[in-house]
């Protein structure tokens, strides 16, 4: 009798040896059978469900792992009935496990940046590879990390210890080692496609796309209007907030790629959107919102009445609007913010902000908030200009309506209502509108808009109404937005770009990824260690000029506030098979989820940590102890639901047995066991 068999696993005739298992059979010809608790070195235990297939002529689905290859079978591993097998045995998993697969800070920053595992790097005191992990996603991280409202930070679990980390600032930190160094972290770029993309507007989102389609080996032409690159990142955001020799030296860093850069170049005066068409294989529209929002306010059109953003350009050029002694701001975002400390810093003598709710309510972030008010800025909330009133043509002072909080908005924001009748007059030389910005459609008009004026860009592919013609960032949809997002926009882009040039289309599936509920009390082990602060010029100085506020980290205090990191997200992520199989097979992870197994973290054997959150009870880790190191350390202890894996601490040093093997470690298919030394 022979020893070879022969069978059909999914259309393919394969041979086998005799006693071969199915699974065995699919593996040696290539053929991948899901598994979670099958090792080749062990017996078949079968503990997943994952394995199953339909055999031609079995009214039961087999487990491959178990079931043995016989000669002329046929073998189907994605039949309906085995999907289905599979795919709630997955579920079931899922509903159970207790895993964040990517921390809350990376899932939370628009640009998806790995947040965790750049501030390891920079706790492990390696700035050039922490450097090197922010610019998969971020090309100007020295600028980004001083400007950016972090949204990271939010949702860090530290904040449930005391405060979160710094991430933002870390990020600066170690971008700022590395350059002072005189190092550049510069990726690496794909061989010459023969194509052409024209990127109009030179900010965030077009420096961004430039610096991931030239690595795709595209050639890459960015054009602008202003006299240098950089967008709302040189000409919105003032000198104290981000030094503009920095971000010269970041953009440098993208030209050096091979970029070309055009600046003083205005759509429909000095090139039209149909040239950049012929002269380009595809185009990015990345042009941003530079016109100030209005008001709708008697009295708007007075002269000594600025935009924000007009405002702010204007004072970056080094230009100094006629703002006199007494200007007032309105707006409570970012933008006022910056507004009201840059006139500030030009000499008025007193400088007002004017908004209409309380400041629970501004969305500005708290540290531009008190920091203007250290600085002397004058907040008068719960006001309105209700007509700002000139003499001979010029602002003399304006009428502001007193407000109160109503019901919330749509956004659970309470609506700000007039109290009727009651006005207050505030004296002024100048009046600063920073209550929102927009596009600007100049030259854009074959495009097709919105009801609010900004491109129509497909959410996903940001493709526009024109083939070959896409959309990122401040100009589309939704509009202005902060520059993480534009980012965030332009890396997408970027990549449907590439696809676009090489003629393929990208398939969406939303990734599936584990979620863990988190309450306050899950945090008391953690011991105490505030956020440290970051040392700033104080107030009576900084007010007086545009040099930086902030004086920045040292390294020891950097890699001390980086090393309170919670380390939240999954250190096995990229291995792990269980969220492999739930993103190949399920839609929700979470639709069969229940009453939690209690986990429990256990440490006490130095050498490997342990995570029952994680723990799926596929066996392998104990049978791995039992089978290949023939130790027997680790058990499977209670019965039914409440089943746990615990060691068994005996007189012997188990703690050497353990760091000499780690085996259970490395077969784990979830990421709940971790080498720790």
């Amino acid at each position: 009798m022979s020893d070879i068999i022969k069978l059909i696993i999914d259309g393919k005739e394969i041979t086998a040896s005799s006693g071969d298992s199915i699974l065995i059979a699919a593996e040696k010809n290539g053929i991948e059978i899901p598994n979670l608790c099958y090792l080749k070195e062990m017996s078949p235990y079968g503990a997943c469900g994952m394995c199953v297939v339909e055999a031609e002529g079995s009214p039961k689905l087999l487990r491959a792992c178990s079931a043995k290859a016989a000669d002329g079978m046929v073998i189907n591993t994605q039949g309906d009935r085995a999907l289905k097998a599979r795919k709630i045995a997955l579920e079931l998993l899922m509903g159970d496990h207790q895993g964040d697969c990517i921390g809350p800070c990376s899932l939370n920053c628009p640009a998806h940046t790995d947040c965790q595992k750049y501030v390891a790097e920079i706790a492990n005191g390696d700035m050039e590879e922490a450097v090197r992990t922010i610019k998969e996603v971020i090309s100007l991280p020295a600028s980004i990390g001083r400007v950016c409202p972090h949204p990271c930070e939010t949702a860090c679990r530290r904040q449930h210890v005391e405060e979160p980390i710094s991430i933002a600032y870390l990020k600066a930190f170690a971008a700022d080692e590395v350059l002072k160094n005189g190092k550049h972290i510069l990726p690496e770029t794909a061989k010459e496609t023969g194509k052409s993309v024209g990127i109009i507007g030179g900010g965030p989102a077009g420096l961004s796309a430039a610096f991931k389609l030239i690595q795709k080996g595209h050639k890459v032409t960015i054009y602008d209007k202003m006299p240098k690159m950089g967008g709302m990142l040189r000409y919105g955001i003032p000198e104290y907030r981000l030094p503009k020799a920095v971000l010269d030296t970041e953009i440098e860093e993208i030209r050096s790629l091979g970029v070309e850069m055009i600046n003083g170049c205005t759509l429909g005066k000095d090139i039209t959107l149909s040239d950049i068409r012929n002269k380009h294989d595809a185009v990015l529209v990345a042009n941003g919102a530079w016109k100030s929002s209005s008001i709708r306010c008697p009295g708007e059109n007075l002269s000594g009445v600025f935009g924000g953003i007009d405002f702010l350009r204007a004072a970056s050029l080094g230009e100094k609007p006629e703002i006199g002694q007494k200007t007032a701001i309105v707006g409570g975002g970012n933008t006022a913010m910056d507004a009201c400390r840059t006139a500030v810093r030009l000499g008025a003598e007193e400088v007002s902000i004017i908004y209409r709710r309380t400041r629970d309510e501004m969305p500005a972030e708290d540290i531009e908030i008190e920091e203007a008010m250290e600085e002397g800025v004058i907040f008068r909330f719960l006001t309105n200009p209700a007509e700002i009133i000139g003499e001979n043509g010029k602002v003399k002072a304006a009428k502001l309506q007193v407000m109160k909080l109503g019901e919330p908005d749509e956004k659970g924001r309470r609506s700000p209502v007039p109290v009727e009748g009651e006005f207050i007059t505030l004296e002024l030389d100048s009046i600063i509108i920073a209550a929102g910005q927009k596009n600007d459609p100049a030259g854009f008009e074959e495009l097709e808009t919105t009801k609010r004026g900004t491109i129509l860009a497909d959410e996903r592919t940001f493709t526009t109404s024109i083939p070959g013609v896409f959309a990122a960032g401040d100009t589309t949809n939704d509009g202005a937005s902060i520059a993480i997002k534009a980012i965030a926009e332009a890396n997408e882009a970027a990549k449907f770009i590439d696809a676009y040039l090489d003629g393929i289309e990208i398939p969406y599936k939303k990734p599936v990824l584990s979620e863990r509920s988190i309450t306050d009390d899950m945090f008391t082990e953690y011991e105490k260690h505030p956020r440290i602060k970051m040392p700033q010029r104080a107030p009576e100085d900084r007010r007086n000029d545009f040099t930086e506020i902030n004086l920045g980290f040292n390294k020891k205090e950097a890699i001390e506030e980086a090393k309170r990191c919670l380390s939240c997200g999954c250190h096995d992520y990229g291995h792990c098979k269980l969220i492999k199989y739930a993103d190949e097979y399920c839609t929700d992870c979470k639709r069969l989820a229940g009453e939690y197994h209690k986990g429990f973290k256990e440490e006490k054997l130095e050498v490997i940590f342990r995570d029952q959150h994680k723990c799926i009870l596929c066996g392998l880790c104990v049978r791995t102890c039992e089978e290949i190191a023939r130790q027997g350390i680790l058990g499977l202890v209670g019965r039914g639901f409440d089943t746990v894996i615990k060691p068994e601490f005996r007189n012997i040093d188990i703690r050497s047995i353990c760091a000499n093997c780690k085996k259970c470690a490395e077969v784990c298919p979830t990421g709940a066991l971790k080498i720790i030394k």
